[in-house]
Order: C-alpha cells, then structure tokens, then sequence
C-alpha cells in the first residue's frame, strides 16, 4: 500500500538525517541497485519522508545526471527533508562510513607493499550472507514500486518492452543500457500523455522556462559557497610545492571522473583503467585491480574505490602515510564533490517538472521501465548470491527466505537483517 507521505514534507532535525545515513553508510553492502532498495524501505515505507511515486521519479530522473546514481539519490533525499543543509549532510554521512572503513585497509595495503588484496574465507562468507538478505530486500522493493509505477496499459507494455531491450542492447552494443532505455520510454510517455490529453508542447515547455531558471538561480547560493571554499584549498595546495602540485593533479582527475561518470558505479572500473594506469601511469593493473575489489567488499557507494586509489598515490607522492592520508581525502573529495554541485541545481527544476502533463507522462514511463531493470538487476543477483556455480547453496537460500517472510510478515528492518545476513555467514564458514 502506498505509504501516506507527502511530496514535502516540513524540514526536520539534520541529527536525523544524520543517524540515518551514517547507519545506511555503514550497511550499504551490494552496489548500486541495492542502495536504492535500502533508502526505499527506509525512507518511504518506514519513515515516510517522501511518496513512492516521488521516489520513482527521482530514481529514474537521477540516471540523467553524471555521477554516482545512489549517492545522489542520498543527496537528494536530504535535500528533500531538510534543504541544503541536509544535502550535504545526508551526502556526507552517506559516502563516510565506507571511506572510514577503507582507510585503514589502504594503510596495511600499503605498509605490506601491496601484497594483494585477498578476503579471509570468513569475510566472503560473510559477504555472501549479505548478498542473500540483498536480494530479498530487492524482490520486495521491485514489488512495492510496481504496484505503484506499473497501474496502466501503458506503463505494462513499456515495463514488458523493457526486458528485451536490455537484453538486446547489453549483448549487441556498448551503450550504457538503462540510459538508452530511459529516454526511449521518457519520449514515449512525454507524447503519449501529449496525445491524449491533446495539448500542444510548445507552449507549456516555454511556461517553464523562467520557472526553471529562477529555481537554478535559486540554488547557485550554496554551490558558489561550496566553489569558493575549493578554491580556497587549492590555493592553500599550491603552497605545498611540487607535492601540492602532484595532489591538484590527482583533485582534478578525480573530479573530472566525478563529473563526467554516467550509468552505474561500475564504470569506474574503465576509466580506473584508462586513467590512473595508462594516461597517468599513477597505479599498476594489480593496485587498480585491488583498489576496486576493495570498493566492492565494503559497503557505501562504490566510487569509494577512490579513497583506496588515493591513498597509494599519495603515499607514493610522499613517501609518508600523511601523504597517503592526504591523497585519500583529496580524491574523495573530488570524486563526489560534482554529485553534491549537480543535485543542488536538479532538486529545483525536478518539482517544476513533475507538475507539468508532458513531463508526467515521461516520468511515468520511465518509473515503469526502471521497475523491470531492479527486477532484472534482482534476478542477477539471485543468480549469483543463490546459484553461486550453478549449484544451490543452501545457507543463502534459507536466509533469503526468511529475510523474505521476516520483512513481509512483521517488517523487520532492513540493517538487522543484513547484520544477521554477516553473522550467519560467518559462523557458516566454521563448519
């Protein structure tokens, strides 16, 4: 049942803002998607922050912008319950905890000159527990927002189409997928709900014009704030001599990363790749390999992989671990600091958009394509966490079927059942 929030809820405490998102940094264990399912049970069906159909907006709005779709998703989400203030906040406390974690798994990384990263048998058993509450928590998101986003003829044919057109575009092609997919059903609904409700575009597109631009200049308050006090700190970087040097390099690499990524997270492997080892020639393959297994074992936005990376080059820059310490900061920085610049300016044209016909419609078709790409992404996730090899693994089964009932039947939070996910896969490793 849809929850009865409402698309605006009355600003709240940032403390709670706070305790939320630092307890999702800490749990957000399975990428992209899975982060998505979180913040849904979290803030629309516990909290009630905002509707479901609000959500899905953003959800599928957010893969418009570069950078990393959950972590703006975060953003926004604080942007929402608390304005600016709560933006950073939210973003902040979501992308800390996985930075804190990773920080000193590049120390020893690096004080064991990089002998390689490899899980002790009971970490990826508890990994593997994870996994398998993951999935649960997907299917049942998938679920919820279908039963909002997929109510119309339309919206099921669009949902339908939307599962060979992954398929077929995936395999034949080297788009990014869910973009592709995205705008087809945004033109689909936008002229759809044009014809039916026979209206002519021109005219309401050029309405919004002068809406939209006041709410851009609206926000470019904090966004100058926030660019005055970088320049500040290169400023106080090109001090530092040719070890600032080096570090502005490393910002202005990171940031552009941050700027230009679009899709999910994990094409940050490609340009890790072309970047930090072929262009820059900073990492080895082995330390870009390490620094995205790294990423992908812990919990948080995976764009954390850039702490890791600047940390082994900052260490590299000066020989000490001030300096490793001092790279990690500067690429996390940078990495993320484009995602807070972008979703500061979104958030004040998304609600003008969302009231006007033709963008509802397109909004609309585009809830519904991203309701058949978590069920896509879930049932990939099933395959891996469930099937792992092809065979049955009976540990994870059994705790995706009961983090499945204990969440239908009496909502048991979504943190729990991942802590009991580790715990149980842990103690499976002992036997």
């Amino acid at each position: 049942m849809e929850p009865s929030a409402t698309d605006n809820p009355p600003p709240r405490p940032l403390r709670e803002i706070a305790i939320a998102f630092t307890r999702l940094g800490f749990t957000a264990f399975g990428g992209p998607a899975a982060h998505v399912a979180l913040m849904e049970d979290e803030f629309v069906h516990r909290r009630r922050w905002l509707s479901r159909q609000h959500f899905l907006d953003l959800v599928a709005t957010l893969n418009f912008i570069p950078g990393p779709n959950s972590t703006e998703l975060a953003i926004h989400l604080g942007l929402i319950r608390a304005g600016w203030r709560g933006l950073v906040v939210a973003g902040v406390c979501f992308i800390t905890p996985a930075m804190l974690i990773i920080l000193p798994i590049a120390w020893m990384y690096v004080r064991f000159a990089g002998a390689g990263v490899q899980p002790p048998a009971a970490v990826l058993a508890a990994l593997q527990g994870i996994g398998a509450v993951v999935v649960a928590i997907l299917a049942i998101t998938a679920f919820r927002l279908a039963h909002t986003a997929v109510t119309t003829r339309r919206a099921v044919v669009i949902a339908l189409l939307t599962l060979p057109a992954e398929l077929l575009i995936r395999r034949y092609t080297l788009l990014q997928s869910e973009i592709v997919i995205l705008a087809a059903a945004a033109v689909v609904g936008a002229v759809g709900a044009v014809a039916a409700s026979r209206r002519v575009p021109p005219a309401t597109t050029l309405a919004i014009i002068p809406q939209t631009v006041g709410a851009i200049a609206s926000a470019f308050g904090p966004v100058v704030t926030g660019v005055k006090s970088t320049l500040q700190w290169i400023a106080a970087a090109m001090t530092l001599g040719p070890a600032g040097t080096e570090f502005l390099r490393l910002a202005w690499y990171f940031l552009t990363v941050g700027g230009t990524l679009f899709g999910s997270g994990y094409v940050l492997v490609n340009y890790l790749e072309t970047g930090l080892l072929q262009q820059h020639g900073w990492l080895t393959h082995r330390q870009v390999a390490d620094a995205v297994a790294v990423g992908q074992v812990t919990p948080g936005p995976l764009l954390t992989t850039a702490t890791f990376a600047g940390y082994v080059r900052g260490h590299a820059i000066t020989g000490t671990d001030a300096g490793g310490l001092t790279g990690a900061v500067v690429s996390t920085v940078a990495i993320f600091l484009p995602a807070f610049v972008l979703v500061a300016l979104f958030g004040r044209v998304l609600p003008i958009l969302r009231a006007k016909p033709w963008a509802r419609g397109a909004l609309d078709a585009m809830n519904a394509a991203v309701v058949m790409l978590l069920i896509i992404v879930t049932v990939r996730f099933a395959i891996a966490a469930l099937l792992p090899d092809g065979t049955i693994a009976v540990i994870p089964c059994l705790l995706f079927a009961g983090s499945l009932s204990m969440m239908l039947r009496w909502g048991v939070n979504s943190a729990i059942l991942i802590a009991t996910g580790a715990l149980v896969g842990t103690l499976s490793s002992t036997f």
